[in-house]
């Protein structure tokens, strides 16, 4: 069996596109439908994933009191 390349997240959106509306025609046999089930429930851990990564790397760049740059972390300070 070839090694599954590893989609970005669009492709990964795209092919769980594709997923749910195959499980949504519900004409696949039990195993298929399991397997494709199995498939997407994989693809959604790994779009979340990279969504809570790139979350994480956001920054806010807003002008500090001297007009210097300043970054400060997504969400900002509570």
């Amino acid at each position: 069996m070839a090694a599954k390349k590893k989609l970005n997240f669009e492709g990964s959106m795209a092919r769980l596109e594709e997923i749910v509306a195959l499980l949504e025609k519900g004409d696949a046999p039990l195993e298929e439908a399991m397997a494709l089930f199995e498939e997407g429930a994989k693809l959604l851990r790994e779009c979340t994933r990279q969504l809570d990564e790139a979350e994480q790397k956001v920054t806010l760049l807003t002008a500090g009191k001297d007009g210097e740059v300043v970054e400060e972390a997504f969400g900002g300070s509570d």
